[in-house]
């Protein structure tokens, strides 16, 4: 990093010598060692902190779009599958007020409007006419019941 050979190294421990004095060069020694070993420490904290984020931030990136493309076709199901609940719901909502009009279950020709020959073979008018004065089915704009 500072391309400093032995023969500087030399010299500026010759300098230190002369300046500090035999007494404080060992412990002016351990100070800086002390210093140059902290610096290091924390280079190579933050070094290894930044090839740890920058992968991660680029994963991120890169899952971002994938994610909220997934997050979008779920909530379009959801809303599908809700809508269709609603749907079925109103069917048998309408089917059992209609069988309940003419007190008969569901599902039985009368309910339907047929008018259905009866055991002297005359027609059950009074059945065809009770299913057809029910009620409307409800529509979507109708509020759920409570």
């Amino acid at each position: 990093m500072f391309d400093i050979g032995f023969s500087e190294l030399l010299m500026i421990a010759v300098v230190a010598l002369l300046v500090l004095g035999p007494e404080r060069l060992p412990k002016a020694a351990r100070f800086a060692g002390l210093w140059v070993r902290k610096a290091r420490a924390q280079w190579y904290s933050v070094k290894t902190e930044f090839e740890r984020e920058i992968p991660a931030d680029e994963l991120t990136r890169s899952l971002a779009a994938p994610v909220a493309d997934l997050r979008r076709e779920m909530d379009d199901a959801g809303k599908a599958l809700k809508d269709a609940a609603l749907d079925a719901e109103l069917l048998a909502r309408a089917d059992a007020e209609a069988a309940a009009a003419v007190h008969l279950p569901a599902g039985d020709a009368a309910a339907d409007g047929v008018a259905t020959p009866a055991a002297d073979g005359t027609a059950d008018a009074d059945a065809a006419d009770a299913a057809t004065d029910a009620k409307p089915a409800p529509t979507r704009s109708d509020p759920p019941p409570p």
